[in-house]
């Protein structure tokens, strides 16, 4: 008999209620934020059918909104200077591309406008960004 010894047991097993209950928060927190997380410009895109272009490097976004304004990826660049920014931009790249998303109402000289000053600053690859029909 051991009476004036006291025995303490510990308890081993993890109480995981608390952290479920953390992760299913933190699961809620970042699916409500992940969409907003999205950016770029947002654009009326024309609809056609084409296959999607496969490249090594991400290529360089160049935006032109109904509203005549030019954004290298989020950047606001004047007609201008387009060829001057894109010059250095791809001075240190091995592929020289880009590709070109205009919304749909933007006159077809403008676009044909920066067109030229894109080729201009020796950019050999121009794509296209469009939309697939819905069907």
């Amino acid at each position: 008999m051991d009476v004036g010894e006291s025995r303490h047991d510990y308890l081993s097993d993890i109480n995981v209620t608390p952290l479920v209950d953390v992760m299913l928060v933190l699961l809620i927190i970042f699916m409500a934020t992940a969409p907003m997380m999205m950016h770029g410009v947002k654009v009326n895109l024309p609809k056609t059918e084409s296959k999607s272009i496969k490249t090594k490097e991400d290529p360089l976004i160049l935006t032109v909104t109904k509203q005549r304004v030019i954004l290298i990826e989020d950047y606001k660049v004047e007609l201008k200077s387009l060829k001057e920014k894109l010059e250095k931009i791809f001075a240190n790249r091995a592929e020289k591309e880009i590709l070109l998303q205009g919304d749909k109402d933007v006159p077809y000289g403008f676009v044909i406008k920066v067109m030229s000053q894109v080729k201009e600053a020796g950019i050999t690859k121009v794509g296209m960004i469009t939309e697939p029909p819905h069907k």
